[in-house]
């Protein structure tokens, strides 16, 4: 045991935990609670590769005790974090009900991470739940937050799923696990609400001094750093916001205390992948009012980032009214700000190159017609680039086959050339991607102790924009005349 234990110590775990420093109103110092019989289901060798971590020389018993909490690193300072949030739109005091993180990792070129385990028993902040988390929403997360990363999307990602060995009772009993989630910070639009709202407005100033030297040192001198926090931070949601519209992704709970300040996409509980083209689309099976909807999540992160400038208020302007006025200002300009990243970003997936007052038809024209006609989403870009034989029959449509000679005359426009244009096409429009039947084809194989399928997918998912042999059986979208597909929370 010694011996094992001396191999842990060389891990090369490097923890410098800062945010266990602030307020105790802010956190709670606990562990987590221990599990009967961990296992280690998946790893993340790369991540792990990334951060500076050596596992290679550490026992399969050793490693399940890491990653369930059961065995903690030297130097880990467990703490659950405060936070609130509009959920759905209703504000809540919340917290980490069922999440804890060990520490603040620093990787060999110094970049900061929190490492957290998810799903490692009750909090302060739990409420009426158990703490715990079910296996087949853990592997969903891996899934995801990992093809997010390949998809060159800014994520929390996932470095180790453990089984418990213990039973978590949702509509079903299901077996237990713990994700072992890495993020920049867990520094959240709902941090600062909580914040706010606190007896103590120094909690405030305090989180957000931290946030500007975690995060943004280069705004820390500036004229106004609430001003240039606020501008920053709305930059980084628009192009992330931009990013999820790319590929067709559906967050499914866009709740403030989902937004980080750091821009990555964080918590994928109810998300999803859009297959047949509709704005409308909501897989969440709590957002009846569709809410979160595709083309509804620009709209939601402008309301998520106007709830932060209401937080900084006193931080932008001793004169409270000014600083609302330059907010306001502030948060006005989200939409014409995302709709030129917007703009940028659909040329892209259509190769072009500069810009043409008649570009924003043209996407427009195009995306109508692929509601119309329920065209693929993934799989219409695709085949623009000759990566998808199965052809929809808007295709030999007139009003499609008009739309295509207008595009083909627009993509030669700027001293641009098919070779050009494709190449453009080819970094924006994946050829895979996380597609719902066969996340949960997946998972369903997993939870039986089958992790083939699972494991084969992500392989694919390693590479969504490269024309490999094994693309082809997950470019297929699922049959029609299934009933619609759901997500759910996993809480």
């Amino acid at each position: 045991m010694n011996k094992s234990f001396s191999q842990i110590d060389k891990i090369g775990w490097h923890f410098d935990n800062t945010y266990a420093k602030l307020s105790n109103k802010m956190l709670t110092k606990i562990k987590p609670v221990p599990v009967k019989k961990p296992k280690v289901i998946l790893f993340n060798h790369n991540l792990s590769k990334e951060l500076g971590l050596d596992f290679s020389n550490i026992e399969d018993n050793d490693m399940s005790s890491i990653f369930s909490g059961n065995s903690l690193p030297k130097k880990a300072e467990c703490i659950a974090q405060a936070y609130a949030g509009h959920q759905f739109g209703h504000f809540t005091i919340l917290g980490d009900g069922r999440a804890i993180i060990i520490g603040e990792h620093l990787s060999k070129d110094n970049k900061r991470f929190d490492i957290q385990f998810k799903g490692s028993g009750k909090t302060p902040y739990s409420r009426n739940g158990d703490g715990r988390a079910a296996l087949g929403p853990m592997l969903r997360e891996y899934i995801i937050s990992e093809a997010m990363h390949k998809l060159k999307i800014p994520t929390t990602r996932s470095l180790a799923v453990v089984k418990t060995g213990e039973e978590v009772i949702r509509d079903n009993v299901l077996p237990g696990a713990i994700l072992t989630r890495v993020a920049e910070s867990h520094i959240r639009v709902g941090t600062f609400q909580y914040a706010s709202v606190s007896e103590n407005q120094e909690n405030l100033k305090n989180i957000f001094d931290y946030t500007i030297n975690r995060h943004y040192s280069n705004i820390k001198d500036s004229k106004n750093a609430a001003v240039d926090l606020l501008k920053v931070v709305m930059e980084k949601q628009i192009k992330l916001i931009c990013d999820w519209m790319r590929v067709g992704f559906i967050h499914g709970v866009m709740n403030t205390d989902n937004m980080t300040l750091s821009g990555e996409t964080i918590d994928y509980g109810p998300c999803a992948f859009m297959d047949i083209y509709d704005p409308e689309t909501v897989f969440s099976s709590i957002d009846v009012n569709g809410r979160y909807a595709y083309f509804n999540q620009p709209g939601i992160a402008k309301w998520n980032l106007a709830r932060f400038a209401e937080s900084i208020i006193p931080l932008i302007n001793d004169n409270k009214d000014k600083a609302i006025d330059i907010a306001t200002e502030i948060i006005n300009s989200f939409g014409k700000m995302y709709k030129k990243i917007f703009l940028e970003m659909m040329r892209k997936k259509l190769g072009l190159l500069g810009e043409n007052d008649n570009d924003e038809k043209l996407i427009n024209n195009l995306l109508s017609i692929m509601y119309k006609h329920k065209a693929d989403y993934t799989n219409t870009f695709c085949s623009l680039m000759n990566k998808y034989t199965k052809k929809n029959n808007m295709f030999d449509s007139k009003e499609f086959v008009d739309w295509y000679n207008r595009w083909e005359k627009r993509s030669l426009e700027n001293n641009n050339s098919p070779e050009k244009s494709l190449k453009i096409m080819r970094s924006v429009n994946p050829l895979v991607i996380p597609r719902n039947h066969i996340v949960e084809k997946a998972l369903e194989s997993a939870i039986k102790n089958d992790l083939n399928p699972l494991n084969d997918f992500l392989k694919v998912l390693n590479k969504p924009y490269d024309e490999e042999p094994t693309n082809k059986d997950y470019q297929i979208p699922a049959p029609l005349g299934e009933k619609k597909y759901q997500t759910f929370c996993g809480t």
